[in-house]
């Protein structure tokens, strides 16, 4: 039976199907944007069904379910862009593709949540991914989530944003909100490793798993460390976030793939640490720190590159 993966032009999603194809199991890779989808998974394209879909179009994701056993949700945006908000891609999409899932009939759903969501929150990035997560779990389905915290990896929206800015912004960088704000960054390839295992372990039927690298990181440490992969030398100036406020609307307004919103400003009063790390507790794994080796993809970013993304709001990698 087939593995139906949303969202599988993110770099989540993609790499997911990798894994999964390097399994040798059938694979259906769902994609609002095919050309982002056939861009990411070329060297698989041979090996797996891509199909067309929109999570805020329940008509387009019943086709998809056809002989699928188990779904793997990714679909998700911590930006709003487009006329697509949090409510219609993050909850009332969960809630599109769970209730065509068992339509068809399947019983496995495994969801990508975030650590910290809670639709207690008044920030609606996490109240949505709270709210989300809250009804899979009301379902009936044999459900899987998965909360983790700051994901780095070859196409990660976040830490290739700072190293895109660090592209062009000479001689200082902002350390945003003083760079206090706490994360525990955790690599996308554990990430997906732990993804495909819960399909086959049904002691993750019904839980909420945090996923979490090996250390606790400031903001501040995690900028430096940006800056010490690129071999960038940066006077760091602590700037509050609300003064930052302001300049952040404009890039919104103004750049077609903005890094940032005043949205994602918010979170930074949300710590995003992982005490009870379902990496090593329940996966016996050792998590990829955020550092050397592991982190040399941000040399990836070329500045042809960066401007394409923020003018155009272009798919590069």
């Amino acid at each position: 039976m087939t593995i139906l993966v949303t969202g599988a032009a993110g770099y989540l999603g993609n790499q997911t199907v990798k894994k999964l194809v390097a399994q040798g199991r059938p694979v259906r890779a769902l994609a609002r944007r095919r050309a982002k989808a056939a861009l990411r998974l070329a060297d698989v394209a041979g090996q797996i069904e891509i199909v067309d879909g929109d999570v805020t179009r329940p008509e387009s994701l019943a086709p998809a379910m056809r002989d699928v056993s188990a779904v793997i949700h990714f679909v998700a945006i911590a930006m709003e862009k487009g006329g697509q908000t949090y409510e219609s891609v993050n909850y009332q999409g969960t809630v599109n593709v769970l209730q065509a899932a068992e339509s068809a009939g399947v019983r496995r759903f495994i969801n990508m949540s975030q650590n910290g969501a809670s639709s207690a929150l008044p920030y609606r990035f996490l109240a949505s991914k709270g709210r989300a997560q809250e009804y899979v779990a009301a379902s009936d389905m044999e459900w899987t989530a998965l909360r983790p915290s700051a994901i780095f990896g070859p196409q990660d929206e976040f830490f290739n944003s700072f190293a895109r800015l660090l592209k062009i912004t000479p001689l200082i960088f902002p350390l945003i909100g003083g760079g206090k704000a706490v994360f525990q960054p955790v690599s996308v390839y554990d990430v997906v490793e732990a993804v495909v295992r819960c399909l086959d372990d049904a002691g993750t039927i019904g839980a909420e798993l945090a996923l979490g690298g090996p250390e606790v990181l400031t903001l501040g440490e995690i900028e430096r460390r940006v800056m010490a992969a690129l071999g960038a030398r940066r006077l760091l100036v602590p700037v509050p976030v609300a003064l930052l406020r302001p300049a952040v609307r404009v890039m919104q307004a103004l750049l077609p793939g903005s890094p940032v919103s005043t949205s994602l400003l918010d979170l930074l009063a949300v710590p995003n640490t992982v005490p009870d790390n379902a990496l090593v507790k329940r996966f016996g794994m050792t998590p990829i720190p955020f550092a050397g080796e592991h982190i040399q993809y941000l040399n990836d970013n070329t500045l042809g590159d960066t401007l394409a993304i923020f003018l155009r709001n272009a798919t590069v990698n």
